[in-house]
């Protein structure tokens, strides 16, 4: 846990994608540098790994009204079969509001069905068939910005909350994997030509990403199952870095999740693709990430718990505090930490 004053919460992205800082922290010493984001291919040799996480964000947040008039939010989390139709797992607010049965108007000619109320505050409902719940999302939907930044989405949003290598056809993430917004093609072909291998893997980022520790302990608490992949062609680029001494530098906590629940059979890195739910703290012993690239993550998450297992608390929240005396910005949009 850690104090952070709200306006140091970025609720906007920089002026250009990598115009943010870099802070750098050497875990092994403890030292700590500050640059700019732009600066980051002279910290990947030849041989070394670049992970990034190739997922899109959809626009998963709609703005509907109930029969009666009120307005309610729709957010869309995980597509399903129920009844042998495709439906939507999601959250609405007011939660109170929706009820099973009733049609929720976008505008004058299109609607969503409530067919179920679900537990913890979610409903299922059916936006019509594949091809019709795409169309639905890409007109009426919104782009999912986290709570903490207080402003509607803009058109822009919806390249800046996004990273420049997320692939089209893996559009199932309500969130960004935020590390990965600070590169530009510009920088990926600097660190390519240096002789890097950038190994894209997939993990689906859920709402649970947001989920709060509430447990007395920090050892009780559950991450929520998210999709990931590492496809048979990355994990022989994985295991070829590995074999002849190159590092692993992954982006983002979603690529370290991904890395790290990747079976380990003599001594490679097993292809996959199924839903993980790998809770990292402190001590866990990591077997595939050398070096980290994140941003500054909230309080009592389960993100910085992840880091601070990978850095150790101590230089974790010396960092942290040193960002903030500092005036670096926090969350999705902001600053970017790398850890050696």
């Amino acid at each position: 846990n850690y104090n952070l004053p709200s306006d140091m919460i970025a609720e906007a992205p920089p002026g250009r994608r990598d115009g943010a800082r870099l802070f750098v922290l050497n875990r092994s010493t403890g030292e700590e540098k500050h640059l700019r984001f732009r600066e980051i291919a002279k910290f990947l040799n030849s041989g070394d790994a670049l992970v990034i996480n190739n997922t899109k964000v959809f626009k998963a947040r709609l703005f509907a009204r109930r029969p009666s008039g009120g307005k309610v939010e729709v957010f869309l989390l995980e597509e399903i079969k129920y009844e042998g139709r495709n439906c939507w797992v999601v959250l609405t607010h007011p939660t109170r509001r929706v009820k099973e049965g009733e049609s929720l108007s976008l505008d004058e000619e299109t609607t969503i069905q409530v067919v179920k109320k679900l537990p913890d505050g979610k409903s299922l409902m059916r936006l019509g068939g594949k091809t019709k719940a795409g169309r639905i999302i890409s007109k009426y939907g919104h782009v999912p910005l986290p709570i903490y930044i207080h402003r509607p989405d803009r058109k822009s949003d919806e390249d800046r909350y996004q990273t420049v290598y997320a692939h089209p056809s893996k559009a199932k993430s309500v969130a960004a994997p935020t590390a990965g917004l600070h590169f530009t093609r510009k920088i990926l072909d600097s660190i390519k030509s240096n002789g890097v291998k950038i190994v894209p893997i997939t993990l689906h980022v859920g709402y649970g990403t947001f989920k709060m520790i509430k447990t007395s302990n920090v050892e009780d608490h559950t991450v929520d199952p998210e999709f990931a992949e590492i496809t048979k062609s990355a994990a022989n680029s994985l295991n070829k870095v590995r074999q002849e001494g190159g590092k692993i530098f992954a982006v983002g906590t979603t690529s370290v999740r991904t890395l790290e629940s990747a079976k380990i059979s003599n001594g490679e890195i097993q292809p996959f693709a199924e839903k993980v739910d790998l809770y990292i703290r402190p001590g866990y012993k990591f077997k595939v990430v050398d070096h980290l690239i994140t941003n500054f993550h909230l309080p009592k998450s389960s993100l910085i718990i992840l880091v601070s297992a990978f850095a150790g608390r101590k230089k974790i929240l010396h960092a942290y505090n040193t960002a903030i005396e500092d005036g670096y910005r926090f969350y999705s949009y902001g600053d970017c930490m790398m850890i050696l």
